[in-house]
């Protein structure tokens, strides 16, 4: 049964994309408090179902596939420029496809300026007035007003008009660098991209017993299992160690693990990946905030998930990414080398290498170390790093991985740092490996 929050999310999803919603009015139509009303539309905006601007509201936005994430909705420009909404409200919740700078012309911009797209300009009520007609929205720089005229057409039109403190430049980079970090969002991905749904999910409930555990095993050979109660709550999960030399006729909810570990579909495929491995299991249950079962992973389908991922092209870049596209991996003499160019981005205020990047270029050097001996994934547990000399900017380092110990689950690795043949750096390092 649906608690009172998840039908307010379902009725804000059934909601007309443009729709404006407000606490007083889902709290009316709902017969709930406002405190739960609220609650439930920060769920909906966390979920990129609603965008909420200053001065104007909270407007229901179309959600987002993940392929299609890098499209902005006018709303959020508003929120990421600070704007001010002057006309065209009820065109907040389209996406635009491009922005276009007006800094030429007006019939060589209009040229470029075409529906759906965001004319960035000045104070030139003429440029706002054609914008509009050729179907885009228009964001003014400077803090500028515009006509009233212009303020109608855009109602009418329902196309926004916006206004920002922030000159065309700075606008032009905040627009560029959102849609940047959307990207990275992109690639990072997400238990809900692999998941195994609830219809496709085998799983017992609390009353069921052994004889129900061995009729599904057989079925699906499946060895463990999550419990349910009769809400569909996850209780508990079940696996075969848990029924050696247990009667047909036992109940599950007496011998299974109570409060097991899950995640959710929100939660990073990576995280989950290092759960599986710390706390030694095969298969994660994936709850929603309330508890209620929605699928679940298994550990094959996130160490799959892992090895996918590092093949994907990726378009917006971390500083993890950086690093990795400076490594080059040199392997002679049996000896394992890794050449490295320190670049800006990856400096402190004093020129030297930074302590994330040095972390970083050490916790990819073991990996690879790694992979050429155990060929599989591995998660770093933890680091001691010893700097010797300052690294300095755009110079060429040398590390040398050197795998002190190794066992089934861990390895514990060594790492001299050279620049010139000179030693800048140590590292001693742990890390879980990753078993199929």
């Amino acid at each position: 049964m649906a608690t009172k929050h998840e039908k307010i999310l379902q009725y804000i999803e059934s909601l007309p994309v443009g729709d404006k919603i407000s606490v007083r009015q889902i709290a009316k139509e709902m017969s709930v408090s406002e405190g739960t009303a609220y609650r439930a539309i920060k769920e909906a905006e966390s979920r990129r179902l609603v965008s909420t601007i200053e001065r104007v509201g909270t407007i229901r936005i179309e959600k987002k596939k993940k392929e299609n994430i890098e499209r902005l909705t006018f709303a959020e420009i508003v929120n990421i420029v600070d704007g001010q909404v002057l006309g065209g409200i009820n065109g907040l919740h389209k996406t635009l496809t491009k922005f276009v700078i007006g800094a030429m012309k007006l019939e060589d911009m209009m040229r470029y300026t075409e529906a759906g797209s965001l004319l960035i300009v000045g104070n030139r009520a003429r440029t706002h007035e054609m914008a509009l007609k050729e179907g885009a929205a228009v964001l003014i720089t400077g803090g500028f007003d515009t006509t009233e005229e212009v303020k109608k057409l855009a109602d009418q039109l329902e196309l926004p008009l916006i206004s920002t403190s922030y000159d065309t430049f700075t606008v032009a980079a905040m627009i560029n660098r959102a849609i940047y970090d959307q990207l990275i969002k992109k690639e990072i991905l997400l238990i809900e991209d692999i998941v195994i749904p609830l219809k496709r999910t085998s799983y017992l409930k609390t009353t069921d017993t052994v004889r129900e555990y061995n009729l599904l095993n057989a079925e699906t050979t499946h060895g463990g299992f999550p419990v349910i109660d009769k809400h569909g709550k996850i209780v508990g999960i079940v696996t075969s160690r848990d029924l050696i030399g247990k009667h047909e006729s036992d109940h599950i909810d007496r011998l299974m693990t109570r409060n097991p570990i899950t995640v959710s579909l929100k939660t990073s495929v990576a995280t989950a990946g290092h759960q599986m491995i710390w706390e030694g299991i095969d298969l994660l249950p994936v709850a929603d905030e309330h508890g209620i079962l929605q699928g679940v992973v298994s550990r094959q389908d996130v160490l799959k998930a892992l090895q996918m991922a590092q093949r994907q092209p990726q378009h917006g870049e971390t500083i993890d990414d950086l690093v990795k596209k400076e490594m080059e991996m040199d392997v002679s003499n049996d000896e394992m080398l890794i050449k490295f160019n320190v670049t800006p981005q990856m400096t402190n205020q004093f020129g030297a290498i930074s302590y994330g990047a040095f972390t970083t270029l050490i916790v990819e050097s073991g990996s690879f170390a790694l992979k050429k001996v155990k060929r599989g994934e591995s998660v770093m547990e933890n680091i001691s790093i010893y700097f010797i000399k300052p690294i300095q900017i755009e110079s060429t380092i040398t590390v040398k991985p050197r795998i002190l110990d190794m066992s089934r689950k861990f390895a514990k690795m060594d790492f001299e740092v050279y620049s010139e043949d000179l030693l800048v750096g140590k590292a001693l390092a742990t890390f879980q490996l990753l078993e199929r």
